[in-house]
């Protein structure tokens, strides 16, 4: 990520911990956490849409909840996780 935009980096960890608490509070579970990311995630790629951004556009936007989605199953693990660390793992699967 550019390092000029720290605030984003900032409040994609501060999803990710209320995603956390949620889900240690039994009002959600990792599950429905990561199905609702997904669906999320689907509505943004979704190729059946008449293309009024470019792909890249698409995968930026995808970008932050990629982020969650992975930082909610680290979370599931039990794993902490640091903004970088997550970056570079959507890096390495898209």
């Amino acid at each position: 990520m550019n390092t000029a935009n720290p605030q984003l980096e900032g409040l994609y960890l501060a999803f990710a911990a209320i995603n956390n608490l949620l889900v240690g509070k039994g009002l959600v579970t990792h599950a429905e956490v990561q199905q609702a990311l997904q669906g999320a995630e689907q509505t943004v790629l979704d190729d059946g849409k008449p293309l009024t951004v470019s792909q890249s556009h698409r995968k930026a936007v995808a970008f932050p909840i990629r982020v969650l989605l992975l930082a909610n199953e680290a979370a599931e693990r039990g794993e902490s996780f640091d903004f970088e660390d997550l970056a570079r793992e959507v890096g390495r699967r898209t």
